[in-house]
């Protein structure tokens, strides 16, 4: 069995991620992945709805618990490359527990 050093969830569905552009980000984040050979280290999952409807496309890493919203496809690699690769969260994409990005 693979245990993922990271695992990220973008909510692809709810009212309004699916018209944020959701699948977009969804597709960019597994092509970084894969082009990176890193599909043994990282998950990449659709995601069921965040319940923070308006503030999407929403993206949640584990197992640092950090949440992403208003990504774009443009947000993906800093993501990765910073994030899951560097464990330096991206902070202008971070929303925080307000409900708002820092």
């Amino acid at each position: 069995m693979t245990v993922f050093k990271k695992h990220v969830f973008i909510c692809t569905s709810g009212k309004t991620c699916p018209d944020q552009g959701a699948e977009e980000v969804l597709g960019e984040f597994r092509k970084e992945i894969s082009e990176r050979g890193l599909k043994k280290e990282i998950r990449i999952n659709k995601a069921g709805c965040f319940d923070q409807c308006g503030n999407g496309p929403l993206v949640v890493v584990y197992p640092e618990t950090v949440w992403y919203a208003f990504v774009k496809t443009e947000d993906v690699k800093e993501i990765v490359e910073d994030h899951l690769l560097n464990d330096k969260p991206v902070t202008r994409l971070i929303y925080d527990e307000r409900g708002r990005t820092t």
